[in-house]
């Protein structure tokens, strides 16, 4: 029986095992039901014989039937798979190209021909053909992966896999589905807060008629500017625009870097009524609600570095900026620091012990300012100390110390870091004082003990590295220093017992810190700085004393003119001077070589690079306030303010340092071209 199936080449279901079985079953039945119906009724028997032999008969002609049925039909279905996969292969939208070792093409199907037109590519190497698909397929090798990716070719977009191992190339066109999501991203929604920087100090002194026309001009060319980008603006206050846009549009504007910011600085100023924009731009995610707290907190991004600029976001990416061209406005009030002063007090109150600390290397302004910030915090009973080393400081601060030990033997003002971190606890407060950035403060770990209990007091432009919760910020780049701000402060500080706050020593520390970074008065100052030194003075600081704390040594000296020595013109009104490779250099001399320089004539900028550690180089950068050297430093990795900034670059030597620097220096031209 099995070899008569087997002729027949049945398929594998008939011929199994079991239905073998159930049919010879059957036919043992009807033959042993037929032996006994002879027995009963010979006619009875002969009829089921009959019946038995049709039955066996039909059977055999139903398998055989079967089979040829069965056979036809895989047959026919092999024949249709078979001719499909050739139909597929030649005519489906999907470019396939075979090729051998040398990366010569063997074959293409007549759907990829297309997009190579009527070349005779057979024969030929893949980048002879394409020169772009020749790249795309040794970028697809280098990859060394063999997962889809989707590549720009040809005006079209395509979803590429490569199998160098049988040598075929894969090419689905999925333009029209690329486009789809690229309109979708495009047509995401971006929304902007615009403020008008000093729109309530110039409507005190303007007439009605002078401040509705200023305001019908604001209305009129932010009107403009958002139509000419096809964008939504809602004036919602006085001073205050919502800004709704799509993406695509946004880009347009991101290209035109936001030239509103300069029109109507210009042209209100030849006015003389000098309005300045501050923006906040925030697109991505799912949530409209999230978009709009991102572009609030850009808003006060953009204040906190001085206004006049735009600060652009995506949800969870870094800031870009846009703007700040011009020197901040003193904006700041006395009513502010009179409540900053007063909020600074109750924190005091409410602290066991506070911690005072400036930026590494403290300067004169840092510890200035950090002294001030810790008698105001003992006039409330509060034990508090600014952290310093005093075995390893710069000169002119070393000079303070051994003064104020000798004035006061028992002099409890400073504090050694480690002893610090050890008597901190979680209800002591840390109070950062010239500097905001968490990455450059005195001590990391004391920072990162009391992070969640932190106050801020700095005069540089707000970054975006900054703490993330602090209890209290007082950030005002319009000041000329921190001791600038603290001063401020210790005015509205009265002493029960009718003592002072400062001591004379003290109070010339703060006013030295002033002096430093004003550069004696002749930068970033206004009237509150000339304010602030006069009450400096009328309560003891000493204008002499301050002279001799800055006095340079001989060998700092020394060290500063060499570098100023090899000052060379890089740059349009710019002077780059290098230090040697292999000497570390003091921050502090880099700083005043790039201040020097800018009193030579012809210099709008200066910076000085020099080494300040192992792997370590520093870029000090001065401006006289034209070029924004904020920006340039920003670019490698820093900060400071328009007139004043500085970066560290890690594992580079000077000469590479330089020319990074040119690099960000030609980026920072060509965007303000």
């Amino acid at each position: 029986m099995k070899q008569f199936l087997r002729k027949l080449e049945l398929p594998e279901f008939v011929r199994d095992s079991r239905l073998t079985v159930a049919v010879i079953a059957i036919i043992v039945l009807e033959l042993l039901s037929t032996f006994f119906a002879f027995f009963i009724n010979r006619i009875f028997g002969v009829a089921l014989l009959l019946i038995f032999v049709f039955s066996l008969f039909w059977v055999v002609f139903g398998i055989y039937i079967l089979a040829k049925n069965t056979n036809n039909y895989a047959a026919n279905l092999s024949y249709r798979i078979k001719r499909g996969e050739q139909e597929a292969m030649i005519k489906m939208p999907l470019g396939i190209l075979l090729y051998d070792e040398s990366r010569r093409i063997q074959w293409v199907n007549p759907y990829l021909q297309l997009y190579l037109g009527e070349k005779d590519v057979i024969g030929q190497t893949i980048g002879e053909v394409d020169e772009s698909l020749g790249q795309l397929l040794e970028d697809a090798l280098n990859a060394k992966t063999s997962e889809s990716k989707v590549v720009k070719w040809d005006g079209h977009q395509f979803e590429m896999v490569v199998q160098d191992s049988i040598g075929v190339i894969y090419l689905l066109d999925i333009t029209r589905y690329a486009d789809i999501a690229d309109k979708y991203k495009a047509e995401r929604l971006a929304i902007g807060q615009i403020f008008i920087d000093n729109y309530d100090e110039l409507s005190e002194r303007m007439h009605d008629q002078e401040l509705a026309r200023t305001s019908t001009y604001l209305q009129t060319t932010l009107n403009d500017y958002a139509k000419k980008f096809r964008a939504y603006l809602k004036r919602i206050d006085e001073d205050h625009f919502l800004l709704l846009t799509h993406l695509h549009d946004l880009e347009a504007m991101e290209d035109d870097k936001f030239s509103v910011l300069d029109k109507i600085r210009l042209e209100t100023s030849r006015n003389n009524t000098p309005l300045t924009l501050s923006v906040g731009i925030a697109y991505g995610g799912d949530s409209l609600r999230k978009i709009a707290n991102q572009a609030q907190a850009n808003l006060d991004l953009a204040l906190g570095r001085g206004g006049d600029q735009v600060v652009l976001r995506e949800l969870g990416q870094m800031a870009r900026f846009y703007g700040g061209k011009s020197n901040p406005m003193e904006k700041r009030t006395r009513v502010r620091a009179r409540m900053v002063s007063q909020a600074l007090s109750e924190l005091f109150k409410d602290a066991d012990q506070v911690f005072v600390q400036g930026h590494q290397r403290p300067d004169m302004d840092s510890v200035g300012s950090g002294i001030g910030v810790v008698k105001i915090a003992r006039l409330h009973g509060v034990k508090a100390r600014f952290l310093l080393d005093t075995a390893h400081c710069n000169y002119d601060v070393d000079r303070l110390v051994k003064k104020m030990q000798a004035a006061s033997p028992d002099l409890d003002l400073f504090i050694d870091p480690e002893e610090a971190n050890l008597e901190a606890t979680d209800n002591s407060l840390l109070v950062m004082v010239d500097h905001s950035k968490y990455s450059i403060t005195y001590d990391q770990p004391l920072y990162d003990r009391l992070k969640n209990r932190i106050v801020v007091i700095d005069h540089h432009r707000r970054g975006e590295e900054f703490p993330e919760n602090p209890m209290l910020t007082y950030v005002e780049p319009y000041a000329s220093s921190a001791s600038e701000l603290v001063t401020e402060m210790v005015e509205y500080q009265q002493p029960a017992d009718g003592n002072r706050v400062l001591t004379n020593l003290e109070a010339t520390a703060m006013l030295a810190g002033i002096t430093v970074d004003s550069k004696e008065f002749s930068l970033r100052t206004g009237t509150r700085t000339f304010d602030a030194a006069s009450y400096l003075r009328s309560i003891g600081a000493n204008s002499a004393t301050v002279s001799e704390l800055l006095k340079e040594d001989i060998n700092s000296f020394l060290v500063r003119t060499h570098l100023v020595a090899s000052l060379q013109m890089l740059r349009p009104k710019m002077a780059v001077m290098q230090g040697p490779e292999n000497k570390v250099i003091d921050p502090i001399l880099t700083a005043q070589a790039a201040d020097t320089a800018l009193d030579l004539e012809g210099v709008s900028a200066s910076f000085a690079i020099t080494r300040r550690a192992g792997d370590t180089i520093g870029i000090s950068a001065r401006s006289m306030g034209h070029i924004n050297v904020q920006v340039i430093m920003e670019k490698l990795g820093g900060g400071g303010h328009l007139s004043n900034a500085a970066t560290q670059l890690k594992d580079v030597s000077v000469e590479e340092a330089c020319k990074r620097l040119l690099a960000a220096i030609d980026e920072y031209l060509q965007e303000n071209s």
